[in-house]
């Protein structure tokens, strides 16, 4: 596999979407199996699975939906539908089907897109047993009255819902959840962008060890990270799992600090990022700081309980600090949730920026720390420590100079860094920069 360099890191990620895109995703099932077999070759997953009829908080795990074939024919024989030509054709979780029948019959089992009559909708039916086709409108418009041989060549069946983690071990046990949906069919930004993203964030924080253990998680959405959760108590700090210590955030009682979920990451769109449920978790004034101190053109979006799993994490019983982070939000633009967002639709540019974003964020959420000024009364000298000394070979010396004045001045044991670059205007790199010399002559403490 080719090294990752910013150069190249978008070009891989399209590789990964093309690559995964053919393959039909569903909740569960050997797609899913499927997809991180491929995800497994780039970063090393332990693969979880979790028998049907399992209970996980208020949901039962269902039973796992596989399918081989499944067309529509015309009277000659000629596929007119055809689920090999696009898994988007067939209803997620189709029952099977073997009848012929009139068109009359058949159309109440086919969903089209009149608006948009060249596109294939994406349609499921996961927890009420259905079945139909998908198919553009012209296709629709082009049948002409008569019998037609139907065929789903499906299973459901007792099995397991699948998932999978990835984890990049850092300084501290404290842990950094990111988290994608993987149970969407051939949809290039609605999962896939999701999901490369995620994997070369993972491959770019294990070039070196980060402060926090970082946590990806690879599961289908809703289901998935509900039995992500109910599996995971202690380490979420939810039910069964002892409180936080007096004095930290929801959720402190677990190993989860931070949490990102990753979704429509691909698309040439503006970056979105949906704040958590609390607000003000330190990854919302995190991914606030970097979008609006990079000047990209970014909106920040308050906390709405409908999306992806942000809403199962940050459901009141957990409450744990995670955010969303996308280019245009789902259902925001015209080919979500249809065979127009394809892997033409996803940039390597976009992808790369969306990354870029990530790392970004990550740097600071690492670097955010809390120090005690050790010399409080009054100004220390620097410069008989050598600290002025040591940044007179700086462009930027007047500016380090200040950050340290300003790490001196706040560092109470109550801001972090963030707070401090926030307040003063001055760079996080320059202000976390200052701390660390600062810490190294012994004004300060962690």
């Amino acid at each position: 596999m080719a090294p990752v360099t910013a150069a190249t890191a978008g070009e891989q990620m399209h590789a990964l979407v093309e690559r995964l895109y053919p393959l039909c995703r569903s909740i569960t099932g050997d797609g899913v199996r499927a997809t991180l077999d491929i995800v497994g070759e780039y970063v090393p997953l332990q693969v979880h699975e979790v028998p049907t009829g399992t209970q996980v908080l208020d949901w039962t795990v269902p039973q796992e939906w596989n399918i081989r074939d499944a067309y529509i024919a015309d009277a000659t024989g000629r596929r007119v539908v055809d689920f090999a030509a696009s898994s988007l054709h067939v209803l997620g979780y189709s029952v099977p089907v073997a009848a012929t029948m009139p068109l009359a019959e058949l159309r109440g089992r086919l969903h089209t897109l009149p608006d948009h009559p060249t596109w294939v909708p994406y349609r499921t039916s996961y927890y009420k047993p259905d079945w139909g086709f998908c198919l553009a409108q012209e296709t629709l418009d082009g049948l002409p009255d008569g019998d037609y041989e139907v065929r789903i060549d499906s299973t459901l069946t007792d099995g397991h819902l699948t998932y999978a983690e990835h984890v990049v071990p850092g300084q501290v046990p404290d842990e950094v959840l990111v988290s994608c949906h993987v149970c969407h069919p051939s949809l290039a930004n609605d999962n896939l962008a999701g999901i490369a993203v995620a994997v070369f964030l993972a491959r770019a924080l294990a070039e070196k060890t980060p402060y926090y253990t970082y946590r990806f998680l690879f599961a289908p959405g809703t289901i998935g990270a509900i039995t992500w959760l109910a599996r995971n108590a202690e380490r979420v700090g939810g039910p069964s799992a002892a409180p936080g210590r007096p004095g930290e955030e929801p959720g402190a009682g677990g190993q989860i600090r931070h949490g990102l979920v990753l979704a429509c990451a691909g698309d040439r769109g503006r970056l979105t990022y949906k704040q958590s449920r609390r607000g003000d978790a330190e990854i919302d004034r995190v991914m606030r700081y970097v979008l609006t101190s990079s000047e990209r053109p970014h909106r920040i979006n308050e906390f709405t309980p409908y999306g992806y799993d942000e809403r199962q994490f940050c459901s009141p019983g957990f409450d744990l600090g995670v955010g969303s982070l996308s280019r245009t939000p789902y259902a925001g633009y015209p080919e979500y949730h249809t065979s127009a967002d394809n892997p033409d639709f996803v940039s390597p540019e976009a992808m790369a920026d969306t990354l870029a974003v990530c790392r970004e964020a990550f740097a600071v959420l690492d670097g955010n720390r809390r120090y005690v000024n050790l010399s409080p009364y009054g100004e220390p000298q620097l410069g008989r420590r050598g600290l002025y000394d040591a940044l007179g070979g700086r462009s930027d010396t007047k500016e380090a100079q200040l950050a340290m004045l300003w790490v001196l001045s706040l560092s109470d044991g109550e801001h972090g860094l963030l707070d401090i670059a926030d307040r003063s205007g001055l760079p996080f790199d320059t202000v976390a920069v200052a701390a660390g010399a600062l810490h190294g002559a012994g004004l300060i403490k962690g």
